[in-house]
C-alpha cells in the first residue's frame, strides 16, 4: 500500500508503502519543480511552475507490503502518477498488481491507492500529512457484508543531518469493515482499528548513484492485510540511479508468519529486486 510518499529506494519500494514512500525513488518529491527555473529578462529567478507532475512505473520480484508479500512472493508491477502544486499541496494516483488473497475473494488482482496530502519544508525538516484510500476492484463476491476498500491518514517528519536522513512516519487507520475481524460462532464481525509506526534511514554515497535504506515499523491491530495482530518489520537496501532508471536490491523480513493457501509463509525473509523508470 504507498503512500504515503517516501523517497526511500530499492527498501521502500520493496515494501511498497506508499504511505511511506514515492514508487520511485527518482521521482522528484511532491512540491519540488522537474525544471530549473529561467532567469527572467530583467534578471530576476522566474516563479516556479504553479503544477509539476511527475511518475513512473516500476517492477518488482514482490511486492512487500509492510514486510508482507501481496503477491504470493511472486513479481509485481507498479505505477504511480503525481499532481503536486506550488503551495505544497499534492495529488497522487499508485497502483500495483497483487494476488487473488489478497482482495479475499480470488477475482480482484490490482490495488490502487489515492492519496492526498500537504508537504512543507522548513531548513532541515519536512512536515508531511494527508491521508491514503486503498482501493480493491472487484475484491469481494457480491452479498459480502464486508468491504476491502479503506482510508488510512498519515503523518510523517523528516530531517536532513548531513548526508543522511531520517523519518518517522505513523500510519492510523480508523474503525472500518476492511479491519474487521469474525467474531466467530456468533458471525458478527467487530470493527477495528490499526496503527502503524515506522522510523527510516537513508543516505546516499557521495559522488556515486548509489542510495542506501534502512527500515523497521511496528503493527498494532488487525488488517486482512497484515498478521491480524501487533508485529515488527524491518529491511536494509541500497539503489543505483542513473538519470531517469533505479535500480534496487532490498532485504526484508518481520518476527511474524503469515501462511498461504499453499504452505508458504508471505512474511518470511526475503530479497526484493527492482528497476524503475521515472519521470
Amino acid at each position: 500500500m504507498r503512500f504515503s510518499h517516501i523517497n526511500l529506494g530499492a527498501l521502500v519500494l520493496g515494501l511498497a508503502t506508499p504511505a511511506l514512500a514515492d514508487p520511485l525513488p527518482a521521482t522528484p518529491a511532491p512540491g519540488t519543480p522537474t525544471d530549473a527555473a529561467a532567469p527572467a529578462a530583467d534578471g530576476d529567478t522566474a516563479p516556479p511552475k504553479p503544477f509539476t507532475i511527475s511518475g513512473g512505473v516500476t517492477l518488482v520480484s514482490d511486492y512487500r507490503f509492510r514486510g508482507i508479500s501481496q503477491t504470493n512472493l511472486q513479481p509485481a508491477i507498479q505505477g504511480s502518477i503525481t499532481v503536486t502544486h506550488a503551495s505544497g499541496f499534492y495529488a497522487s494516483v499508485w497502483s500495483s498488481s497483487t494476488s487473488g488473497y489478497v482482495t479475499q475473494s480470488g477475482t480482484g488482482s490490482q490495488e490502487i491507492d489515492l492519496i492526498a496530502g500537504f508537504k512543507k519544508t522548513s531548513g532541515g525538516a519536512t512536515f508531511d500529512v494527508g491521508a491514503l484510500y486503498y482501493v480493491y476492484p472487484r475484491s469481494r463476491p457480491a452479498g459480502d457484508r464486508s468491504s476491502a476498500n479503506f482510508i488510512e491518514p498519515y503523518a510523517d517528519l523528516s530531517y536532513i543531518l548531513g548526508p543522511v536522513t531520517a523519518k518517522v512516519t505513523v500510519n492510523y487507520a480508523p474503525k472500518q469493515k476492511a479491519l474487521a475481524l469474525d467474531q466467530g460462532q456468533s458471525g458478527l464481525l467487530r470493527k477495528n482499528d490499526n496503527v502503524y509506526l515506522a522510523g527510516d534511514l537513508s543516505a546516499s554515497i557521495p559522488n556515486t548513484p548509489i542510495g542506501l535504506t534502512a527500515h523497521i515499523g511496528h503493527t498494532w491491530g488487525p488488517s486482512w492485510l497484515s498478521l491480524g495482530k501487533e508485529y515488527t518489520d524491518y529491511g536494509v537496501g541500497a539503489t543505483a540511479t542513473f538519470k531517469q532508471i533505479v535500480l534496487g536490491i532490498s532485504y526484508v523480513d518481520t518476527d511474524g508468519v503469515f501462511t498461504l493457501a499453499n504452505g508458504k509463509n508471505a512474511a518470511r525473509a526475503g530479497v526484493v529486486a527492482s528497476i524503475g523508470l521515472s519521470f
